[in-house]
């Protein structure tokens, strides 16, 4: 667990808890929106909040409370700790290093794959992701998203399917494909270890 990620996960049993970096969560608040082609009022909506309400939170003007991050956290399908995880890194560091205990988890705890952005944020034109698939993993559908993708094994077998064509990659093998469907399944007894590049950033 990242660091910040357990203090808050402690907390979340409050409901008036504001946010520690009201303009940080913001931003990336306002990133996440702009990503998926969302407005304001949609999001405002969702969230049973006023356009307002929302905008003064992108500005980092006023602060979430703990419930208002939950919401968020459902909402775009990520755990509540993605908010946090980032406020281990120094001012000096912040928007250039991630160190390795402070990672954000990323998806909503996908049964057989966990994944970390590797990025400093998600503001960039493309996101770093350390994605794990446990043994027997597997996406049992195709999935097709309007992105270029690109990844390196660093350890395991991963069978991944591209345009409905299955390849083997061993460690060391990468890989490249766009806006094309794809699929993967680890059907060895090890976990398997990619560095994963997604542009734009979809989280």
């Amino acid at each position: 667990m990242a660091v910040g990620q357990a203090a808050f996960l402690e907390m979340a049993g409050g409901t008036d808890v504001a946010a520690d970096d009201p303009e940080a969560i913001g931003a990336t608040l306002r990133v996440l929106r702009k990503s998926r082609g969302l407005t304001l009022q949609e999001v405002a909506t969702a969230l049973g909040r006023s356009v307002g309400w929302l905008s003064q939170i992108e500005r980092g003007v006023s602060e979430p409370a703990i419930r208002d991050l939950r919401k968020m956290a459902a909402f775009f399908n990520l755990p509540v700790g993605f908010f946090f995880a980032n406020h281990a890194a120094s001012e000096e560091e912040r928007g250039w290093i991630v160190r390795a205990s402070a990672r954000r988890p990323l998806g909503n705890n996908e049964e057989g794959l966990v994944e970390e952005l590797l990025s400093p944020d998600i503001g960039g034109s493309f996101e770093l992701v350390r994605s794990v698939f446990m043994p027997g993993a597997a996406l049992p559908e195709a999935s097709q998203r309007e992105t270029e993708e690109a990844g390196y094994v660093v350890s395991g077998t991963l069978d991944l399917e591209i345009a409905g064509e299955w390849f083997t990659l061993e460690p060391g093998d990468s890989f490249r494909f766009r806006n094309e469907p794809f699929r993967w399944r680890n059907a060895g007894a090890e976990p398997v270890v990619v560095i994963w590049a997604i542009a734009p950033p979809i989280y």
